[in-house]
């Protein structure tokens, strides 16, 4: 089986800082990241200035952004629309000056149980979403985030019918499936089509804690190996949100260890090398 893929990461995760993060991800020999927030705010809330000085320190270490890993489309439906558009402009003028082509992104928090109430509202917003990315050459990545509109596989797949294209392709989240009661392998056979990005984190069913990949029940081992066998060779990207994990005893069952640190939470890098190495044995 050809394993093509790429690590990135939200390196946020590391530390708020960038010169930490970049400490971080180049010690792991990583090249990229999905950037989500640096220096004390989301990347797409910074000035030009500081955009520029971003990309100049990312240069400077050989990396580069996998992804924009925006909040864009994380409203709810009934919020104004405008205002979002524009930081949604936005967005895609900074991803054009980090030099990546891709914003992650999500379908609007939905009441629940009203998914056919608003499924006309979602679209029109994703339309005019895709319409714009478009335009600027930008491929948007939708994510299967808890509580939005496409929180599930079938309304993923409902999205994916109707927008999938150079502009609006899927990324598929393990434990977010998870989190919302979704079966994984019934996900990836909905999606496996449109799939080109993937968010590393794993979770368990009975009380949805995230847990490292391969120690839950998102499937993470089999579902990579479809995967790759149906021609995979995107971005794999590390999310730990391992902020009070303690497992220690599953990962010395699963021979997967960090150097100290048993009874206490773990540090920004110790828990995005544990989400690393975690990874990197699932693999195999």
């Amino acid at each position: 089986m050809n394993k093509k893929y790429i690590l990135t990461g939200f390196a946020d995760e590391i530390a708020p800082e960038l010169d930490k993060q970049i400490e971080g991800i180049k010690g792991l020999g990583m090249k990229h990241i999905e950037m989500r927030g640096a220096d004390g705010n989301n990347l797409i809330f910074h000035s030009n200035e500081k955009v520029k000085e971003i990309k100049e320190k990312l240069d400077a270490n050989g990396i580069s952004l996998s992804a924009l890993g925006s909040p864009l489309g994380k409203i709810q439906i009934t919020d104004h629309f405008e205002k979002h558009f524009e930081e949604f402009k936005r967005a895609v003028e900074i991803a054009h000056m980090m030099e990546t082509p891709r914003i992650r992104m999500f379908s609007f928090y939905v009441p629940e149980d009203k998914h056919e109430i608003y499924k006309g509202e979602v679209f029109d917003r994703l339309g005019k979403f895709v319409d714009y990315a478009k335009s600027e050459e930008i491929l948007l990545l939708h994510e299967n985030e808890k509580g939005i509109y496409g929180d599930k596989a079938a309304e993923c797949r409902e999205l994916m019918d109707e927008f999938y294209g150079d502009n609006f392709k899927a990324i598929f989240d393990f434990a977010n499936f998870v989190q919302v009661g979704q079966d994984t392998l019934e996900a990836y056979d909905l999606l496996k089509d449109f799939i080109v990005y993937v968010h590393v984190k794993d979770a368990l069913s009975n009380d949805g804690s995230v847990v490292p990949a391969g120690l839950g029940d998102g499937n993470v081992k089999l579902i990579l190996t479809k995967l790759f066998e149906n021609g995979f060779d995107g971005f794999l990207s590390l999310e730990p949100h391992l902020f009070d994990f303690v497992g220690f005893a599953d990962l010395e069952q699963n021979n997967v260890s960090i150097a100290s640190g048993k009874g206490r939470k773990l540090s920004g890098i110790e828990a995005f090398t544990l989400a690393h190495d975690a990874l990197i044995k699932v693999l195999g």
